[in-house]
């Protein structure tokens, strides 16, 4: 947002400062400036001068010498301008002046450039003519200078006047850097207002009276809204006898300190309230108005449209038009249509000044590529008051210029409007938060400043529908603290208790998988959760896999980045190619990140989003060495119940007989396996890989971080070894749960310590030797204790066709 400093002292009258001033001031009360400059930087000595003679020079023929009247004085300069002639008023800069820059329009040097008297070609030249570039200004600014010669005055300005001041130029452009949620300060008047309270000066707004020339604006237009949740109030007016022509100086000179070229007074005209009162308004040819009715819908998917920068725009259902009885006229919000833009044949104007849906303003520019003034200021949500008040403005300057004659009344469709925010107002409550002691009087002496209305019956405050982000007590407390001044605040030492920081349970057994893998030497790696759909093949998942029903992605950077991930193995096996493919040896990998499971389909409610602790390596180690890293894993955050390892995981993507489901207190928390070895191939992966994911939402409502210690036995051990010939499909881990279910109160432990397959034993069985430690806490053990126990196992066993061998 940028303001002149003359245009907010036309609000402000008794505003007086220097530029740095008003930048401290405004950046303290929270309108922070950003920078700014002075339009008249470097521009010194120059006044209005007219020529009263042109001769040739006698040694040049490009050079003509003038004979120029100053107003105190007439003066000779010598010139090359081709476009200047006797009568001219224009500008001088005088011996011993500056300007900003050379007459090409290149960059402005910083010092600018002296000018001094002297001879060109034999002939004395006591100053210099100035284009407008040499005024460090350019065309687009002031489009009636000529392109390529000298700046010519108008023929009432005053000789020997001020020829910067004539030009608008003794002035300074501010640049704000305004917040989204104060949309009242990206205008004028708000940054007025601004202004006003921080300097303790009376505001003076315009004061806004339409003169109507009698007739009704209902025989003229009529407006239906039918998307109503898109457009909440929208306001016609109807101007007739519409003439076009240049708009006034004060009106030029405010928009060029703004950064706004002139064009004529209609366009001007809606410009400038734009500016003013922060209101984009909109106006449309009422003669290329089908059936004069205005309809405000969504478009259609599909649609095609020319805007007025003739450039054809596609349209889906979520853009809003403006249309009329037949056809659409413009881009609601954003930009109008050539199919009714202004001409200079212009006789009757309808004007527009509508509150639409900002965040849809906002998708909708985004999406059709085109943002404009209008559009960022939409899309932070106007103030519905505000439409009346800007276009009742415009017609009073429409009618003030001479641009036209009013039509009576408006029309206005209008959804109910918000009633006036009312907050309790609590002297002690902001001191108490701010830590100042102000009085109740001098907080409502600042609330009078921003207009903020004060109840006494009831004790609230009336905020006004402008401050859209004033909403409860701290926003009024800000407020206090703004204009009373922060760096009047006192230190304090805050209130209630010091409490030990730390983080949260759930981090830290994050962290302490971090810890183990890093330990177990795993280096972290971070995957993308966006994925591609072809994943689920290359990962060999059946057609009716759940892991299928992904989320897609509404606007995907593209295919292979279309869907939310279900699975965290993609990502881990991307990276242990690329490093498997660069030679890399003995790689291991780990990651923390989540996977999203949705509940259903259409979407109602977020995904499920499950923490997955992901482990991958190839090279130096196998499945046991991923199994001891898991372990070692448990072990450190305390699930330390015995872990089982089912191998009916049925994963696809990996080996079938060298994969397991890891089950701990009945419940599978993840998986553990070789990956397959189609999948190594369509990975490019040319050597085993091991993988281990566990569920943290599982692993985290079974850690523990408590810890009970034990003394050291104080009776010895006794130990006895079982070889056993054991059935085929037996697995370890069942004979290992009849042990401790067998071994009783006395078992500490059973330790596989041999296992073989070969000619000495008979096919279809295996040999397996187990180490079974018994021990009492109370006392030293008994030979019957053992010999009762070990029947007791050995029966167990004898029951799962397992014989002892001899």
């Amino acid at each position: 947002m940028n303001t002149a400093l003359s245009w907010i002292q036309a609000y402000v009258p008794e505003l007086s400062c220097t530029d740095q001033e008003y930048c401290d001031a405004m950046t303290l009360t929270g309108t922070k400036v950003e920078n700014y400059a002075r339009l008249d930087k470097n521009l010194e000595k120059i006044v209005i001068g007219q020529i009263e003679k042109i001769e040739k020079h006698p040694d040049a023929d490009k050079l003509i010498v003038c004979r120029v009247n100053i107003g105190t004085e007439v003066i000779q300069i010598v010139t090359g301008a081709p476009n200047v002639k006797e009568g001219d008023k224009i500008p001088v800069v005088l011996d011993g002046g500056k300007v900003a820059g050379g007459h090409d329009g290149g960059p402005l040097p910083e010092e600018g450039i002296r000018i001094k008297a002297g001879k060109l070609r034999g002939i004395m030249s006591n100053g210099m003519m100035c284009s407008i570039e040499e005024l460090g200004s350019d065309r687009n600014m002031y489009p009636e200078a000529p392109e390529n010669g000298i700046y010519i005055f108008p023929e009432d300005a005053e000789v020997g006047a001020d020829a910067v001041k004539a030009l608008g130029m003794h002035d300074t452009v501010f640049e704000y850097e305004i917040t989204s949620n104060r949309v009242d300060c990206y205008s004028v008047l708000g940054i007025a207002r601004e202004a006003a309270a921080t300097f303790r000066k009376p505001f003076v707004p315009p004061v806004v009276k339409v003169k109507e020339n009698g007739e009704d604006i209902r025989d003229y237009v009529k407006v239906e809204v039918k998307d109503a949740d898109l457009c909440t109030r929208y306001c016609a007016r109807v101007c007739t006898n519409i003439k076009i022509a240049p708009s006034p100086e004060w009106m030029q000179k405010r928009l060029r300190a703004s950064g706004i070229r002139p064009i004529n007074n209609l366009v001007d005209i809606t410009n400038y309230v734009m500016e003013e009162y922060g209101q984009p308004m909109h106006a449309f040819d009422l003669d290329t108005v089908a059936g004069h009715k205005i309809i405000v819908r969504r478009a259609k998917d599909g649609d095609e449209f020319q805007t007025l920068d003739e450039q054809m725009r596609k349209l889906d259902k979520d853009i809003l038009m403006i249309c009329d009885a037949e056809k659409e006229i413009g881009i609601a919000g954003i930009m109008g249509g050539e199919n009714s833009k202004i001409t200079d044949e212009v006789k009757t104007v309808l004007f527009e000044a509508a509150t639409f849906n900002g965040a849809n303003i906002r998708k909708s520019a985004k999406r059709l590529g085109l943002r404009t003034d209008a559009s960022g200021k939409f899309e932070k949500g106007l103030d519905p008051h505000n439409a009346e008040a800007a276009i009742n403005r415009a017609c009073q300057l429409i009618q003030e210029l001479g641009c036209g004659e009013v039509v009576g009344g408006m029309v206005d469709v209008c959804q109910p409007m918000k009633e006036k925010e009312k907050i309790p107002f609590d002297p002690g409550k902001i001191n108490a938060l701010l830590g100042t002691d102000v009085t109740r009087e001098e907080m409502l002496d600042i609330f009078k400043m921003l207009e903020i209305e004060y109840d006494e019956d009831t004790n609230n405050l009336i905020v006004p529908t402008y401050r859209q982000d004033l909403g409860c007590c701290a926003d009024i407390a800000e407020e206090v603290a703004r204009f009373f001044g922060y760096d009047k605040i006192p230190t304090t030492l805050p209130n209630g208790e010091a409490t030990a920081g730390k983080i949260s349970y759930k981090l830290r057994i994050e962290q302490k998988a971090r810890d183990i893998a890093e330990y177990c030497g795993f280096s972290q790696g971070m995957h993308y959760s966006f994925e591609s759909p072809k994943v689920f093949d290359k990962l060999l998942l059946p057609k009716d896999s759940p892991l299928r029903n992904a989320i897609v992605i509404a606007n995907p950077l593209g295919e292979d980045f279309s869907i939310m991930r279900t699975i965290s193995l993609n990502g881990m096996l991307t990276s242990l190619a690329t490093n498997y493919n660069r030679r890399n040896k003995d790689v291991r990998l780990y990651e923390l990140g989540n996977i999203y499971l949705p509940h259903e389909f259409p979407l109602t409610q977020l995904p499920d989003e499950r923490m997955q602790f992901t482990l991958g390596m190839y090279g130096d180690g196998d499945f046991f060495t991923m199994k001891g890293v898991v372990e070692e894993f448990f072990d450190a955050i305390g699930m330390n119940k015995k872990t089982i390892y089912d191998p009916l995981s049925g994963k696809p993507f990996l080996h079938p007989g060298r994969q397991a489901n890891i089950v701990y207190d009945k419940e599978v928390v993840g998986y553990l396996g070789e990956v397959h070895p189609s999948v190594c191939d369509s990975y490019d992966i040319g050597t085993r890989v091991y993988v281990a994911v566990m569920d943290m939402p599982y692993i985290v409502k079974r850690a523990t971080f408590d810890r009970k210690y034990e003394g050291i036995a104080k009776y010895p051990a006794v130990s006895r070894d079982i070889s056993m010939v054991v059935p085929q499909n037996v697995l370890a881990g069942q004979i290992e749960a009849m042990i401790e279910q067998r071994g009783g109160k006395l078992l500490e432990s059973c330790k596989l310590f041999d296992i073989y397959e070969g000619e000495q034993i008979r096919e279809g069985f295996k040999s397996v030797a187990y180490s079974v430690t018994f021990r009492a806490k109370d006392r030293t053990l008994e030979e019957s204790d053992v010999l009762g126990a070990m029947k007791k196992i050995l029966n167990g066993l004898e029951s799962m066709g397992i014989e002892l061998r001899q």
